[in-house]
C-alpha cells in the first residue's frame, strides 16, 4: 500500500490576514498620487526648490508692519487697534486662568485627563522682536513680564556707549560745560590744577550762562584759598560780579567784606557792613550797632550824613516810644484816649515820625525831642514836606483852626496872609479827603489862582459862592444864568445870582 504523502499544514488565519493587509497597502501606495522622493528624479528636485523659494518669500509678509491694516475682528474693531488689543489681552488672561484651573484639578484628581488638548504656542520668531503673537495681538510689557507661561527668547541688547559715559565722569572741559547747561550729571573733581579750574571758569563766562558760572564759582570757592580766588577774580569782572551777588544771596557777609577789602572798594565795603543792621530786630541793639560799627566806616560825605541821621532818628524814636507808651497806659492824655496808637514808632521813616509827632505832640515846644519843630530843625526837613505832613495830621484830627494857623503867615509889616507852599488846590483835596465842611473848603478854593481849576473844584465840591463870584469877576452873564439853573430854588445862592443879573453897573461881556 503506497505511503501517503504528508500534506503541508494550512497557514494560520493571522498570517493570511497579514498578507492580505500588506497587499492592500502596497496597492494603495502604488495607486497614490503622493510619490516618494528620489534624488534621480529631476522633476521632484525642481519642485523642492520652488517650495523652498515660496517658503522664503513668506518672510517678507511676516516682517511687513502694514499686513494688518485691512483686517477686522468679529466685533468690528481693526486688528491691532487699542480696543482690540485690550480685548485680546483679556481673553488671553482668561484662557490662561482656565488652563491653570484645569492643571490644579488634574493635580487633585490624580490621573484625570484634560477635556481638551493644549493650545499651540501663539508666538513666532518674528513676534518675539515685534511684541505680538501669530494671531496679531500685541502684548503689553507688564503682561509679558507677569505671564509665566510665555517665554521671551529675545537677546539682551547692550546700552549705547553714551549712556555708560554718563556715569563714568571722563569728560572733557567742553563736554562738562555742555552737560551743566543741559542739566545732566557732571563732576568737577577731575579738574584739580589751578590752570584747569581757571580755564573751566573762562569757558563758563564765554558761554554767558549765569547758572554755570555760579556753579563753577562755588567749586572754586571750595577748592581754592581766599587769596588765590580773590586775586584771579580781580581780573575777571563778570565772574566777580556773579560771585559777589552769590555771597549777598546766601548771606556770607564776612567773606564778602573780605573780598571788598581785598579789592579796596571802601564805599561798597561800608554799605555792605551798614546793611547788616537790617537783620537786628531789637531797637537798642540796632542803635548800638549803628553807633559802634557803622559811624566810623569810610562812607562818602553824603552817605555819612544819612547814616548819622539814621542813628539820631532811632535814638529819638526809642525815647518817644518809651514816653508815649507810659502816657497811653496811664490814660491821662485826652488825645491818646480819642485816637489810640495803632503801632509802634520804632524803625519808622523820618516822614512817618514827623506825622506821628504832628498828630500827638504838635503843641509841644521846640526843646523836646518829640516836638515837630525840633524834628524839622534837627533833620533839616524842607518847608513843603513839613507843611504837607502837618496838614495831613491836623486834618485827620479835624482841627480846622490849627490848619488855618498853619497856612497863615505874616509879612514884615505884620499883615496876615494865607500861604500854601504845596498849592491851595492840594490843600483843598487834603481837607475834603478828611471830611472838611463846605464853609472851610470854600475859604481855600477861592484862593486857587488858576481860574479853570478854581471853577472845577468849586463845582465839584459845591462851593456855590465861589462859582458865582468867579463868573461875576469874569463878567460872564451867560454862564451865570446857566449856573442859576443848577442851584436850589429860592435858595440864598439863587437870590444872589438874581441880584447880580439885575445890577446895571456891571458891564457884562455877553
Amino acid at each position: 500500500m503506497p505511503a501517503l504523502a504528508t500534506l503541508p499544514a494550512p497557514p494560520p488565519a493571522n498570517a493570511k490576514m497579514n498578507r492580505l493587509k500588506s497587499e492592500e497597502e502596497e496597492e494603495y501606495w502604488n495607486s497614490s498620487k503622493c510619490k516618494a522622493f528620489t534624488f534621480e528624479d529631476d522633476d521632484q528636485l525642481s519642485q523642492l526648490k520652488e517650495s523652498k523659494r515660496a517658503v522664503n518669500s513668506l518672510r517678507d509678509f511676516v516682517d511687513d508692519d502694514d499686513d494688518e491694516q485691512g483686517k477686522y475682528s468679529w466685533t468690528g474693531e481693526p486688528v491691532g487697534s487699542i480696543t482690540w488689543s485690550i480685548k485680546e489681552t483679556a481673553s488671553s488672561s482668561r484662557s490662561t486662568a482656565e488652563v491653570r484651573n484645569l492643571e490644579s484639578t488634574k493635580g487633585q484628581n490624580g490621573n484625570a485627563s484634560y477635556p481638551f488638548s493644549r493650545q499651540a504656542s501663539t508666538y513666532s520668531i518674528s513676534s518675539l522682536f515685534k511684541g505680538r503673537s501669530k494671531s496679531g495681538s500685541f502684548q503689553a510689557l507688564s503682561d509679558s513680564i507677569l505671564d509665566t507661561t510665555a517665554r521671551s527668547f529675545a537677546p539682551e541688547l547692550r546700552k549705547p556707549k553714551g549712556e555708560y559715559q554718563d556715569y563714568s565722569g571722563d569728560w572733557s572741559m567742553e563736554d562738562t560745560i555742555k552737560r551743566m547747561q543741559k542739566g545732566k550729571v557732571y563732576s568737577l573733581e577731575r579738574f584739580r590744577s589751578l590752570t584747569d579750574k581757571l580755564a573751566l571758569l573762562d569757558e563758563a563766562v564765554r558761554l554767558h550762562d549765569g547758572n554755570v558760572i555760579t556753579a563753577v564759582l562755588i567749586f572754586l570757592k571750595r577748592t581754592l584759598s581766599r587769596e588765590i580766588l580773590f586775586r584771579e577774580l580781580e581780573y575777571r569782572q563778570v565772574a566777580l560780579r556773579h560771585f559777589m551777588h552769590f555771597l549777598k544771596e546766601v548771606g556770607e557777609q564776612q567773606l564778602l567784606l573780605d573780598l571788598l577789602r581785598f579789592l579796596e572798594r571802601t564805599d561798597e565795603l561800608a554799605l555792605t557792613k551798614y546793611r547788616e543792621q537790617l537783620s537786628i530786630q531789637n531797637a537798642e541793639e540796632r542803635r548800638d550797632f549803628l553807633k559802634t560799627k557803622c559811624l566810623g566806616l569810610p562812607f562818602s560825605a553824603e552817605d555819612g550824613v544819612h547814616v548819622q541821621d539814621h542813628y539820631t532818628l532811632l535814638e529819638r524814636q526809642i525815647i518817644i516810644e518809651a514816653n508815649d507808651k507810659h502816657v497811653e497806659a496811664s490814660g491821662h492824655d485826652e488825645i491818646f484816649r480819642k485816637h489810640p496808637r495803632k503801632t509802634s514808632i520804632l524803625f519808622m521813616p523820618l516822614v512817618t515820625t514827623l506825622f506821628y509827632s504832628c498828630l500827638y505832640h504838635y503843641t509841644e515846644g521846640e526843646g523836646t525831642f518829640s516836638s515837630p519843630a525840633n524834628l524839622r530843625k534837627t533833620f533839616k526837613i524842607p518847608e513843603k514836606l513839613f507843611v504837607l505832613t502837618a496838614l495831613a495830621a491836623r486834618a485827620k484830627l479835624k482841627d480846622w483852626h490849627t490848619v488855618d494857623t498853619l497856612l497863615t503867615t505874616k509879612n514884615w509889616l505884620g499883615y496876615a496872609k494865607k500861604r500854601a507852599p504845596i498849592g491851595f488846590h492840594r490843600v483843598v483835596e487834603i481837607l475834603q479827603r478828611n471830611g472838611a465842611p463846605v464853609q472851610v473848603l470854600q475859604d481855600y478854593v477861592q484862593l486857587v489862582e488858576d481860574v479853570d481849576i478854581r471853577l472845577t473844584l468849586a463845582t465839584k465840591y459845591k462851593c456855590h459862592n465861589v462859582v458865582i463870584d468867579t463868573y461875576k469877576d469874569l463878567k460872564d452873564r451867560h454862564q451865570l444864568m446857566v449856573y442859576r439853573c443848577k442851584v436850589d430854588r429860592n435858595s440864598p445862592e439863587e437870590e444872589k445870582i438874581d441880584i447880580l443879573l439885575k445890577n446895571t453897573q456891571i458891564r457884562w461881556k455877553n
